[in-house]
């Protein structure tokens, strides 16, 4: 990833999936890595799932990639 734009996504909601925001916009509800990979190329950021999990731009809350309820 090139930019340092924050990338937030969210604790899981009750109803599971995870909210993702870029510098403070929704993009979408994550069900998974790859909803997250959609929702940042629809924003013009392109990365791969493996890049997505490791990015430092990225931040986790509530858990890591691997939570999703």
């Amino acid at each position: 990833m090139t930019s340092a734009v924050p990338v937030v996504v969210s604790p899981p909601s009750p109803s599971g999936g995870r909210r993702v925001r870029v510098d403070g916009e929704i993009l979408g509800l994550a069900h998974s890595v790859r909803d997250v990979v959609e929702f940042l190329r629809r924003a013009g950021l392109e990365l791969e799932p493996a890049e997505v999990i490791a990015s430092p731009f990225i931040v986790w809350q509530g858990g890591g990639p691997d939570v999703w309820m």
